[in-house]
C-alpha cells in the first residue's frame, strides 16, 4: 500500500460525496426519519456516517441522535427493525438491525468526566446543538437532520474536513477534561485519515498527558489496535511520542530513540521500528490483505528489547545480545497491562522472540532438521514471521538487502519443498501416545510424555522414521533409561 498523504479535497467535492452516499442510505434514513418525525421526535444521522460519507467511505453501521428518551425510541424501531438490541441504554442508546444496516439511536447528552473518575457521567441534553458540541472534534460534530437531508454544522467541520484537520468544537482544553481518551482518539484518527491535527489541541495533548491516566486499560488499549491497524498508523504514533502521551500508554516506543552513539555505528532503532511497520504493512497482502493487528504490532514491539540491552564494547562497537528474548518479556509484560487477550500476548511475543532466528541462516548453511525447528518453533505464526523477519530489512545497502531477500526466498523455498515431503505443518512423532503406551506395556504418566517427545525430536533430526523404525528408537530409549 502506499504511505503517501492523502490530497485535500474541494468543498465541491465533499458536497457531491455526502448527495451520493445519502442516497444510497435512503432506505434507512428516509424511513426512520419520517417515524421519528410523525412521532413529535427529531431524528439526525450523526458522526463517524457523516464525516465519512463526505470522504467518500461507504457504511452499513449508522449512528443517529434523537429527542426521544431510549424507550420511546425502543417504541418506534419495533416493527420496524429485525432485532432489537438495548445493553447502551444506561448511556441512552438503542441499537438494532434491519437487513444489512446495522443502527444505534442515543438520546440527545451531555456527558463529563468527573476528575478522578474513569467512567462518564451521563445526561439527557434538550437540542442537537448542545449534543453537537460535546462531541470530539469538528468533523465528527456534522449531523444531518432527518427526513428533510438539512446538514447542521455548527463547528465548520466541512471546511476542516475538507482542509484535512483535526480541532475539537471548543476549547480543546475542556474537550479532553470531560474525556482524555479525545487525546488518543486524536492520534487515532490522524492516522485513520491522515489529517493533521491542530497545533492548539497539540498543545493540549501534550499538556494534559497525565490524564490519560484515569482511563482504563481496556478503553486504551482498544483505541491502540484501532490506531496499529488504520492506513497511516506512523501519524499517530509519532504524534503519541511526540506529546508525552506514548510514555504513559506505550512507554517502550519512545524509549526506542535512543541517543545514537558518537561514531553513528548504530541506527536510529525508533526511525528502524518505524519503517518496519510500514513494510510490514506493505506485505500484509500475504495474509489476506487485510489490516492485522498481531503483524504490525509484532514490527512495532520487535526492538523493545535493544534499550535495556545495549553495551558498547571497548572498540566502539555496540552490540544487543538476547535483545530478542528480553524484548519478548518486555512485550508479554506490556500486553498483559492492556488487557489484551492471551492469544494476542502468545502471538506477539512469540513473534518478538523469534525475529532474529533466521540471521543464524547464513547463506543456506541450516541442516533439514534446523529448519523443521525454525517452523516447529513458529507454529501457526509462521506467516506472520515470514513477514516480521523480511520487514526488519531496513538497509540502505541495496546489494545487502537484495542478498537477504533473495536468502529468505531460499528458506521459504526450501520450508515449502520439506512440508510437501513430510507434511511439515502438522508435525508429529511417529508414534502417539496410545502406541507408545502399547508397545512399552505402561499406563498415563509422565513417561508416555518423555518418549513422545524423544520420538519429536528424533522427527525432527531424521525426518519420517517410519512405524517399525521409530519403534526401535523408542525401546532403545527406554532400555537405555535403565
Amino acid at each position: 500500500m502506499s504511505h503517501a498523504e492523502p490530497a485535500p479535497l474541494s468543498i465541491v467535492e465533499v458536497q457531491r460525496a455526502v448527495a451520493e452516499e445519502l442516497d444510497r442510505l435512503a432506505p434507512v434514513i428516509d424511513e426512520l426519519g419520517r417515524r421519528f418525525a410523525d412521532a413529535g421526535h427529531e431524528l439526525a444521522l450523526v458522526g463517524g456516517p457523516v464525516r465519512d460519507a463526505m470522504l467518500g467511505r461507504r457504511h452499513t453501521d449508522l449512528d443517529f441522535t434523537t429527542s426521544a428518551r431510549p424507550e420511546e425510541t425502543e417504541r418506534l424501531l419495533k416493527g420496524w427493525a429485525d432485532a432489537l438490541w438495548d445493553v447502551g441504554r444506561e448511556f441512552g442508546t438503542i441499537g438494532c438491525r434491519r437487513g444489512e444496516w446495522q443502527v444505534e439511536i442515543t438520546t440527545y447528552r451531555a456527558e463529563s468526566y468527573d476528575p478522578a473518575s474513569r467512567k462518564p457521567e451521563v445526561s439527557y441534553g434538550d437540542d442537537l446543538a448542545g449534543d453537537l458540541g460535546r462531541r470530539d472534534f469538528t468533523v465528527n460534530a456534522m449531523a444531518v437532520r432527518l427526513p428533510g437531508r438539512e446538514i447542521e454544522d455548527p463547528y465548520g467541520g466541512v471546511v476542516d474536513l475538507a482542509h484535512r484537520v483535526i480541532r475539537t468544537p471548543g476549547a480543546p482544553e475542556d474537550s479532553f477534561s470531560d474525556d482524555p481518551l479525545r487525546m488518543m482518539r486524536a492520534a487515532r484518527f490522524a492516522a485513520q485519515l491522515g489529517f493533521e491535527v491542530d497545533d492548539a489541541v497539540v498543545g493540549a495533548m501534550t499538556a494534559m498527558a497525565e490524564r490519560i491516566d484515569i482511563i482504563s486499560a481496556e478503553r486504551v488499549r482498544d483505541e491502540l489496535v484501532k490506531l496499529v491497524t488504520a492506513p497511516w498508523p506512523r501519524r499517530g504514533l509519532t504524534l503519541l511520542v511526540r506529546t508525552g502521551l506514548a510514555e504513559r500508554v506505550l512507554p517502550e516506543l519512545p524509549a526506542l530513540a535512543l541517543e545514537r552513539d558518537e561514531h553513528h555505528r548504530h541506527k536510529d532503532v525508533y526511525e528502524h521500528t518505524l519503517t518496519v511497520l510500514e513494510q510490514a504493512i506493505d506485505l500484509e497482502h500475504r495474509l489476506g490483505g487485510e489490516p492485522d493487528f498481531v503483524s504490525r504490532f509484532a514490527a512495532l514491539m520487535h526492538d523493545v528489547g535493544k534499550p535495556r540491552t545495549r553495551r558498547f564494547l571497548d572498540d566502539g562497537t555496540v552490540t544487543f545480545h538476547h535483545h530478542d528474548v528480553v524484548g519478548a518479556k518486555i512485550t508479554r509484560k506490556r500486553m498483559k497491562a492492556l488487557r489484551f487477550s492471551n492469544d494476542d500476548i502468545e502471538a506477539v511475543s512469540k513473534l518478538v522472540e523469534l525475529h532474529l532466528r533466521f540471521h543464524g541462516y547464513g547463506s543456506g548453511e541450516w541442516t533439514d532438521s534446523a529448519v523443521r525447528r525454525y517452523v516447529r518453533d513458529a507454529g501457526d505464526q509462521l506467516e506472520r514471521l515470514h513477514i516480521l523477519t523480511r520487514a526488519d530489512c531496513t538497509t540502505r545497502n541495496r546489494r545487502k538487502a537484495e542478498r537477504l531477500r533473495r536468502t529468505y526466498d531460499d528458506l521459504e523455498a526450501r520450508i515449502e519443498r520439506l512440508a510437501e515431503q513430510e507434511e511439515l505443518d502438522s508435525l508429529r512423532p511417529d508414534l502417539d501416545g496410545n502406541q507408545i503406551m502399547t508397545i512399552l506395556g505402561i499406563g498415563p504418566g509422565r513417561e508416555v510424555g518423555e518418549a513422545y517427545r524423544h520420538l519429536l525430536e528424533l522427527r525432527m533430526d531424521h525426518g519420517p522414521l517410519g512405524e517399525e523404525r521409530a519403534t526401535e528408537e523408542l525401546h532403545a530409549w527406554w532400555a537405555a533409561r535403565g
